[in-house]
Formats: C-alpha cells, structure tokens, sequence
C-alpha cells in the first residue's frame, strides 16, 4: 500500500499518514464507518454518487465496496496508526453527478471540471484538529497523481457562525482556500462553488 501524503498534527503530536482507500484500506475505511452509524444514518459516502432516497443502509454498503473494487470512487483516508479517523471524497463528474444545491449549480454551470471535492467525515475524538485539511492535502495529491486538471470543491462559509456538523459534510471553506482554491459562485446563502487547476504529478 502506497502512502499518498504525511502531514504532521501539532494539535496531537502525532504523525498523520494519507492513504488511497483501497481493497487494502477498505476494512479501515469501513470501521469508521460502522463505529459512526454508516455516516449520517447510512450514508456510506454514497450521497454523491446516487440519489439515497429509498435505499438501505446495506445496500449503500455493498455498492461503495463494490466501487472500491471496480476503481469508481476515491477517497483520501486519514490514518492516525492503524485506524482510519477520516476522509476526503473526490473523484470524476461522471462518477459524483449528485451535487448539493443541484438546481442552482447547474444554473451558473458553463463546463464541468475534471475531478469534484465532494464530501469530508472525521471520526469522533478527532474533530477540531485540522484532519479535513489534511485529508484534502492527500486528495489533491491523488489527483496530481491522477493527471491533474481542474478541481471543484462545494464548502460551506461558516461566517463565525456555530455551523451543524451536516452542513459541513462538503469541507469548511477554511480547508479550501488553505489550499489556494478560488471562490467562483454562490450556490447557496452559505455554500460556494471553489476551484483549483492541480499540475499533473
């Protein structure tokens, strides 16, 4: 298994590896999820890639597996040791067309990018300690890896605003402009279409 990105978390003192997930990662990946009731009550980090409505939690399981072995969704995983304690999702338009704020997306849309940022999890015990950003930083390393080309996040502005945890699901604007993104439109009160061209590695 390779290692994608090492960042160093000074609110912890530990190292944070970024791995691929992966067949290697899934069983990882998937106890996160299991100790955080599926994510968002069975989510599985499916929300973007097909509408939920009507689906169980088991099927949303079995199809993000599924995925993982067929090289259809890409996440960057945080591991602190052995234990993963959160991720970035990213991945092509074709594979993620289920954005939020879809009617006005498309509204202001004049060509799709080539790779969306579209959802963030950090385990509980984890949150505050910046693993968003860091997940991110390995994400753009895939894509750079990937061939590059322009990048498209959906972050939520906090505005010093106390901000529920589901409404940051797409990364807190904070994460985004760390890592130079460009705010491009409004697609909500408080969410934003960003942008990044990444060089191919």
């Amino acid at each position: 298994m390779r290692t994608i990105a090492l960042a160093y978390c000074q609110v912890v003192k530990t190292t944070l590896l970024v791995r691929p997930l992966s067949d290697e990662t899934w069983p990882a990946f998937a106890a996160l999820v299991e100790a955080n009731n599926g994510v968002w009550g069975g989510c599985w980090c499916m929300g973007f890639h097909v509408k939920l409505k009507g689906r169980t939690a088991e099927q949303n399981r079995s199809e993000k597996e599924q995925r993982v072995h067929d090289g259809t969704t890409h996440n960057a995983l945080v591991f602190d040791g052995d234990s993963c304690v959160g991720w970035c999702q990213f991945g092509a338009p074709k594979d993620l067309p289920e954005v939020k704020s879809k009617r006005l997306y498309e509204k202001g849309l004049t060509s799709l990018p080539d790779w969306r940022i579209t959802c963030f999890f950090t385990g509980k015990g984890h949150r505050g300690q910046g693993i968003a950003t860091i997940a991110l930083a390995g994400a753009l390393e895939q894509i750079a890896q990937y061939g590059g080309g322009v990048v498209e996040g959906y972050p939520e502005e906090t505005d010093d605003r106390k901000v529920a945890g589901s409404f940051l699901h797409t990364g807190p604007m904070a994460a985004f402009e760390h890592h130079g993104f460009t705010r491009t439109r409004p697609i909500s009160p408080h969410r934003w279409v960003v942008t990044r061209t990444v060089a191919p590695a």
